[in-house]
């Protein structure tokens, strides 16, 4: 005997029956199993894609934070590159700015270079080697007045003296000021001769400075130094007044060379703004040889220098 499924259907009209065979039972089991099949299917894939979904959006996330990150980044490196090429640009005219006042310096010096031919380093080298040399030589040799800017009474060469009357050389230069006028050091030195007397250059000092130059001062009222004392440039060294032979009150200053009289009307009117003057007025000295000499010296304490500066830096290091 063979399966049937019955199914009955009731409604307000009675009851219908359907039956079933083997067949159709067997197409329904196959329609509810690939029924069940698709629907398992498509859940699953359903899942699968919004686990996707979920993990794209969460990359997305991700992105959109690292971009902005990355936005932040590139802003702070724009600000810094801003900064950088402000700083540049401060910096190149600070380094134009030294170029130009370097180059005036160098026409003060008189020193023959361009820009061209010398880097900026070798250049402040030259000129710093130039400078100190200058300022070496006007800190030893006498230069300027020791009285100040005061009138000049007697000049240096053959005069009628106005005590003796005789025409004889006058080996110094007369300065009219009065007794007690401070005298100063005209240049770094020893003093090297203090001598009271009411005669001839009466109360004389003589100071002895660098590379055998010499300056003494007569006629003087009181001493403010002692024999063998150093002195400075710019040192009081004695008060002006009228011992010894003399007219009136004055100084009667010398400045010599290995003991030779100079005139110091060229020295008196030496300064750093006129620092080549002195070699057109006084041909009688190898100024040449004088200068390549400061230069070795200052060449070697310049190095002396640079060296402490560099041991400095490497042990604060």
């Amino acid at each position: 005997m063979k399966e049937q499924i019955t199914i009955s259907v009731s409604s307000i009209h009675g009851s219908k029956h359907f039956q079933l065979s083997n067949m159709a039972q067997r197409n329904l089991r196959w329609l509810a199993i690939t029924v069940v099949t698709i629907t398992v299917t498509t859940v699953g894939w359903m899942m699968y894609l919004k686990s996707e979904a979920d993990d794209a959006k969460y990359k997305q996330m991700e992105l959109e934070a690292r971009s902005s990150s990355l936005t932040e980044e590139l802003d702070q490196l724009n600000t810094l590159k801003f900064d950088l090429e402000a700083d540049l640009d401060a910096r190149e005219n600070r380094l134009s700015g030294v170029s130009d006042r370097l180059r005036e310096l160098e026409t003060l010096l008189g020193v023959d270079v361009t820009v061209e031919a010398k880097e900026i380093e070798q250049r402040l080298d030259v000129a710093a080697i130039n400078s100190a040399v200058r300022v070496t030589i006007l800190e030893g040799l006498p230069n300027g007045s020791p009285v100040g800017n005061v009138r000049q009474s007697s000049q240096y060469g053959y005069r009628t003296h106005p005590i003796t009357g005789r025409r004889t050389l006058h080996r110094g230069l007369d300065f009219a000021v009065n007794t007690g006028t401070p005298i100063y050091a005209p240049a770094d030195g020893v003093v090297e001769t203090i001598r009271p007397s009411n005669e001839g250059s009466g109360n004389f000092l003589r100071l002895q400075h660098t590379f055998g130059f010499s300056s003494s001062y007569s006629h003087l009222h009181k001493f403010a130094v002692k024999s063998g004392e150093f002195v400075n440039k710019g040192d009081l060294i004695a008060y002006s007044g009228n011992s010894g032979l003399s007219s009136g009150p004055h100084l009667h200053y010398e400045i010599r060379f290995v003991g030779r009289a100079l005139n110091p009307r060229p020295f008196v009117d030496w300064s750093l703004d006129n620092f080549e003057h002195i070699f057109e007025k006084e041909r009688n000295i190898q100024w040449a040889s004088l200068i390549k000499k400061v230069e070795q010296q200052v060449s070697k304490q310049l190095q002396l220098s640079s060296q402490r500066d560099v041991t400095s830096k490497a042990n604060s290091n």
